[in-house]
């Protein structure tokens, strides 16, 4: 009898990506691994130059991030300098259009669910009304316009805010992020990767800097509002080993998988600003009989994506490691090399794109007639 991991059941993937990046890579030797077909790899460049892209019915087509090309992201983003951080309506526009111009196969990411997640305000909003717990945000859902500094100002005042993330609607990767804190009449500072340009333009860094003079600040915001920002509370992050933490947790198929643990000694964790990955056992052993409660959470977030099959969720602690919020929901947030599947959680020994290729394969899977019924939710 074959097992549903025989090629013969398995799917027979699509991917969409960059075809030299190590996502699209990693993805292929998942497949390899589970002794699968090769999978089509279609470049994004090429769905953009031509209007779309076709796909069989019995392709089952994954998404992969569009970043990291330069050329790709001078077309979503319209601008020449893949540093600037400008432009984040225009790639978000684009890129939703993009996907929405691929026609067939099953898919393992729903255009419509995609953009709500690259849509921070549409997201929060989403996950606040289903319960999952969130910073507070004047901006949730995007009702409330904020058209420049002066409206972020106006509404940590009105909202007893001292401390905001301000955030690009569209962004990844922090791009664009701001961690503001005010402390009395004429003291600020926000945290930021954005450098500003004496002509006034913005460009990403991979270092951190610090601005305390309000007519920056202001200048950066001023330039990124067009774009649409969102502003939520700043949260007392719990510590680990006298850094910050905060944990990228994957969800593959409803199911907390992967964990990673990222700590720094500024606002922002992000390994790529200088985060670095922390011990998880001993996140784990702070949380204690929390730490359930933490994977709960994030497959709660998940679970407001029912048409995705994975998502990365930023995890947030609270100080002593006892209550959890979720910062956001990535789309493509499990780009974790060499991290392998939590214990108990079905993924051991897999890596973020093994278990995505597994969870392909069960879905596949032909059914034994003498099981009963499946029962579809409503």
């Amino acid at each position: 009898m074959s097992s549903p991991g025989d090629i013969r059941y398995g799917p027979r993937f699509a991917v969409v990506g960059n075809p030299e990046n190590r996502r699209v890579r990693l993805f292929t030797a998942a497949v390899r691994a589970a002794r699968l077909p090769e999978p089509r790899i279609v470049a994004w460049r090429d769905v953009l130059r031509d209007g779309g892209a076709e796909f069989g019915a019995d392709e089952t087509v994954r998404l992969d991030s569009p970043g990291e090309d330069a050329e790709v992201d001078r077309v979503l983003r319209g601008v020449g300098e893949p540093t600037r951080v400008e432009g984040g309506a225009r790639w978000y526009g684009r890129f939703t259009a993009a996907v929405r111009s691929l026609r067939g196969g099953v898919r393992l990411d729903d255009p419509d669910e995609l953009a709500v997640l690259f849509d921070k305000r549409r997201c929060h909003r989403l996950l606040d009304r289903a319960g999952v717990p969130v910073p507070a945000s004047p901006t949730s859902g995007g009702a409330v316009p904020v058209r420049g500094w002066d409206d972020v100002r106006a509404l940590m005042g009105g909202h007893g805010m001292p401390r905001v993330f301000v955030k690009p609607a569209h962004g990844s990767s922090a791009s664009g992020v701001l961690a503001v804190e005010t402390a009395g009449p004429g003291r600020i500072r926000a945290t930021t990767s954005v450098e500003l340009s004496p002509d006034g333009r913005l460009h990403n860094s991979l270092r951190l800097r610090r601005y305390t003079d309000e007519r920056e600040i202001a200048a950066v915001v001023d330039t990124l509002a067009p774009d649409g920002l969102h502003v939520e509370r700043w949260l007392p992050k719990a510590s680990l080993h006298a850094r910050t933490a905060d944990l990228r947790v994957v969800v593959v198929a409803g199911r907390a998988t992967h964990a990673v643990v990222r700590t720094s000694r500024s606002p922002l964790t992000n390994l790529h600003l200088g985060g670095a990955r922390g011990d998880l056992a001993a996140a784990v052993e702070a949380a204690g009989d929390r730490w359930a409660r933490a994977l709960e959470i994030c497959e709660q977030a998940a679970a407001c994506f029912p048409r995705t099959l994975c998502v990365g969720v930023d995890l947030l602690p609270a100080v002593g490691w006892r209550r959890f919020a979720v910062g956001e929901v990535n789309a493509f947030g499990d780009l974790l090399p060499g991290l392998t599947g939590l214990p108990g959680s079905g993924a051991e020994g897999q890596d973020t794109y093994g278990a995505q290729v597994a969870a392909s394969i069960r879905r596949r899977a032909p059914r034994d007639p003498s099981a009963p019924p499946i029962k579809e939710h409503a």
